[in-house]
């Protein structure tokens, strides 16, 4: 405890410098979930993923697992850019101690706020300016994070929403055919949904459907 307590006490610069190190990478840890699901891609993919899933109506299948996962690994693969320029920009000067903590704020904001503001409707931005009675910014780097994250996240989820949408169309149209069969054939007993599942995976499978929905999710971005 006394040696952990001299980390923060002593005069040396190094071991001060190594405290703040340490802070702030626990700091970040602290919010990876919070800057990963909210200030990133996620969002989108994983609600579209369950989508795809909730629509085949194959219960737990892929996973919940295998949908997280893949939906990481892509947020991963688009945002590469973003974050290997907040790591050129702000991380390894920080590390390095060539800009202050402040600049490494400032560097690190820059490019997530690209980000975000390239895929958040207007019409959400203002909504959230309005209601705090801010200023019509000059750029981008001037719309505070406070305003633009809840911005963007409504944005996503619309999106994501629409996608979803587009997904259960033609699922819902064999479900509708294979209950309109079964009626007519007096089979009302039957589940449709029973019935229909082998279908919607042939269809599915025949469309190629996990490459069609990923195609979709990188177009977007």
């Amino acid at each position: 405890m006394n040696e952990f307590m001299d980390v923060f006490s002593g005069t040396d610069p190094g071991s001060i410098s190594t405290s703040v190190r340490l802070i702030l990478l626990m700091t970040i840890f602290s919010l990876a979930p919070s800057i990963l699901i909210l200030m990133t891609c996620f969002t989108r993919i994983i609600i579209v993923l369950s989508f795809v899933r909730t629509s085949l109506a194959t219960q737990q299948m892929p996973p919940n697992q295998v949908l997280i996962g893949l939906a990481l690994f892509l947020t991963f693969f688009i945002m590469a850019p973003t974050f290997q320029e907040i790591n050129e920009e702000a991380l390894s000067p920080l590390m390095n101690e060539e800009i202050t903590l402040d600049e490494a704020y400032e560097n690190a904001s820059a490019p997530i706020k690209e980000f975000m503001a390239e895929h958040t409707r207007q019409k959400d931005l203002e909504l959230f300016m309005n209601y705090s009675q801010m200023d019509q910014p000059d750029s981008i780097q001037d719309i505070p994070l406070t305003t633009l994250v809840p911005a963007f996240a409504i944005s996503e989820l619309k999106t994501a929403f629409q996608m979803g949408f587009m997904i259960f169309v033609p699922f819902l149209v064999i479900d509708m055919a294979v209950a309109s069969v079964l009626m007519s054939m007096g089979m009302m007993m039957l589940p449709p949904v029973m019935i229909s599942l082998p279908f919607k995976i042939l269809l599915f499978v025949l469309v190629d459907g996990w490459y069609l929905i990923a195609h979709s999710l990188l177009d977007g971005f």
